[in-house]
């Protein structure tokens, strides 16, 4: 007769007060899944994005339903017994003093009663019938229609699972590890201020899957360059947000947090409502990221993610069920197209300025799907803004520029982007649809040095986490250093980028790191110098039509004499050169056209540091320099044995 089992042992609940805490206890927890057949980043994300999930979502059903009883309100849950994380993942005891079900029984019952049926059992349970029951909550797995009774929430928790087939992890005791850990996370046990949200363990699991040999930094903008843009939006309730490829969702999670935070610490019922069902949008292609977009945007508290599955470029949909009630046109686009990519012609021929570059189809997207009034924060690399070779590029910054007010553009330094697998040297660019761009402000954070270990913050926009301006004592050392060395400035604040963007516009937003461009000076002074240029072609094109009437009257003739042939290829080579005379001017002209949509970051008022020594003050120094290692050296060989 084999002997019973012996219980899981319970473990104390662990409290995570820090981001640095969470961030070790992710990793203790990525460790087991390493040695558990999930060897990358790319592998063990899903997993514990759906086991976190389900633990998170367990510990909001349990408050929801404690709140409604204390109400006296009635409470559906999206999960029943045994399918709860409390059912068959959480740890089970049998003191008296362990937590119990709302139907009283043991939390963990039902895993320990698969323990003790034997090794296989909790896996067959979660591939065989908790998973399947997650699938059928969103689509009836018998005829794959979509299941007409499921709630919103269990419609986005079906489309969560879907991408989990099965357990990877191959080993019933490293699961039961990895469950007993992931039950550590809990509401109660999380200071305050550091709130548990996917989004801080996927800043460093999405940095992982954009190590090299990986593709997964096309899915990653670092959160303190998204809280930038969107205090610099400043979205409120009321509006509609949108990202057109939206990742993980960073951006619509950072903009729920700010506009959140507006609201206060009690805002109406109906505001809620409002902001956690009716508010944020977005796309996503990969299949890898989707079902990790919706699970933390749930987890951030938006109960109803509007999340359209499938190629926004092409317009074919993988599931669109959750994007039924979006608007065609938004108020608020936060995003960060992919750039580099190449796009294919079933994706090209949507566009009126064809290109293979995917970041120039998202711009034109954006111009369509942004509302009148409406205001765009966009991440885009360098070579956008300064390729003026490749028309695509040139007219889809025309119709920017004539559609909207580009009225900021902000360079951003080089290494940004590195640590998520790119090193695309990127701006952000700012602009709101209605009017043609008159004057765009300029703002140059190119010169800050960053790198994996000092990466940018929001302190160096200049920004508090709650989008106020920091004061001088408040911004990083080295972002100040040089400034405060001028003589100059004493007794001045730093133009930081948060200061200097209330004055945009004006005479007191420009600075050592700020200058605004006047654009429609730049229009008009381009069509001044075009228009001579277009005259001239315009007038050898007239001479080359009344060229081409007098060879159309020669050759008619029936019998040309060799002075009438003569005659004729004379004018026929007096055509091809007024032709390739208005074809170059017309060219020339165009080239001035196409310089004036040149519009890269270069800081006028960059202050460059000359060496003004003589040659043979330089070879003095590296003669001093090398005394002073030669007297290193001998009292170093004096300290030897």
């Amino acid at each position: 007769m084999p002997r019973p089992r012996k219980p899981a042992a319970e473990k104390p609940p662990k409290t995570i007060a820090s981001t640095q805490s969470l961030g070790s206890f992710v990793k203790s927890v990525c460790d087991i899944m390493r040695r558990s057949n999930c060897a990358s980043a790319l592998q063990y994300v899903p997993e514990l994005t759906w086991i976190l999930f389900l633990r998170i979502l367990d510990a909001q059903e349990t408050r929801d339903a404690e709140q409604a009883e204390a109400l006296g309100a009635v409470f559906s849950p999206a999960l029943r017994a045994p399918y709860r994380w409390q059912d068959w993942a959480a740890p089970w005891s049998d003191k008296p003093d362990h937590p119990k079900t709302p139907e009283g029984k043991s939390q963990g019952w039902k895993r320990q009663e698969l323990f003790a049926a034997g090794d296989g059992r909790l896996f067959d349970f979660i591939n065989k019938e908790l998973l399947p029951h997650l699938h059928g909550l969103d689509v009836d797995l018998r005829s794959g229609l979509p299941n007409p009774a499921a709630s919103a929430k269990q419609r986005i928790i079906g489309r969560i699972m879907t991408a989990v087939e099965r357990v990877r992890v191959d080993a019933e005791t490293n699961l039961r590890d990895i469950l007993d850990r992931v039950h550590e996370i809990s509401i109660e046990h999380i200071d305050d201020t550091h709130f548990f949200t996917l989004s801080q363990v996927y800043e460093d699991l999405l940095l992982k899957m954009g190590e090299k040999n990986s593709d997964g930094g096309q899915f990653f903008t670092p959160r303190e360059v998204i809280r930038a843009m969107v205090h610099t939006v400043n979205p409120s309730l009321g509006q509609t947000i949108y990202d057109p490829c939206c990742g993980t969702g960073g951006f619509l999670a950072v903009a729920y947090e700010h506009i959140a935070r507006k609201l206060g610490k009690a805002p109406a019922s109906t505001d809620l409502e409002k902001l956690k069902h009716d508010s944020f949008f977005g796309r996503e292609k990969e299949n890898l990221v989707f079902p990790i977009a919706l699970a933390n945007l749930v987890l951030h508290g938006i109960d109803q993610p509007n999340l359209w599955h499938g190629n926004a470029l092409t317009g074919r949909a993988t599931y669109a069920a959750l994007f039924d009630h979006a608007p065609a046109q938004f108020d608020v686009i936060l995003t960060n197209p992919p750039f580099g990519g190449k796009e294919g012609k079933d994706a090209q021929q949507n566009f009126a300025f064809e290109t293979g570059a995917t970041q120039v189809l998202f711009v034109q997207k954006i111009l369509a799907e942004l509302a009148p009034g409406g205001s765009c924060a966009i991440v885009l690399d360098e070579g956008l803004l300064f390729r003026t070779n490749e028309s695509a590029f040139v007219e889809t910054k025309r119709k920017l520029t004539d559609e909207c007010g580009l009225w900021a553009i902000v360079s951003l330094p080089g290494g940004v982007f590195s640590t998520a697998g790119a090193g695309v040297k990127t701006n952000l660019l700012f602009f709101t649809k209605g009017k043609k761009t008159e004057r765009i402000w300029y703002y140059d954070l190119s010169w800050v040095k960053v790198g994996k270990k000092t990466p940018l913050t929001l302190a160096h926009f200049g920004f508090a986490a709650d989008g106020s301006v920091l004061d001088d004592a408040g911004l990083p050392a080295a972002l100040v250093a040089d400034w405060k060395a001028d003589e100059g400035h004493a007794g001045q604040t730093f133009p930081s980028y948060a200061r200097m963007l209330s004055r945009r516009g004006k005479p007191a937003g420009d600075s050592r790191y700020s200058w605004t461009v006047d654009f429609a000076a730049r229009r008009a002074e381009a069509r001044a110098a075009m228009q001579p240029l277009q005259d001239q072609a315009r007038q050898a094109r007239g001479e080359a039509v009344e060229l081409k009437e007098r060879l159309r009257s020669l050759k008619k003739e029936k019998k040309p004499d060799a002075e009438l042939r003569e005659l004729i290829a004379a004018l026929e080579q007096r055509i091809g050169e007024r032709e390739k005379a208005s074809r170059e001017l017309e060219g020339q002209a165009a080239a001035i056209d196409a310089a004036m949509f040149d519009l890269k970051a270069v800081n006028p008022n960059a202050v460059s540091v000359v060496d003004q020594r003589t040659p043979a003050q330089v070879v003095a120094g590296i003669e001093a320099q090398a005394r002073i290692v030669a007297d290193a050296l001998g009292r170093l060989k004096a300290l030897l044995p």
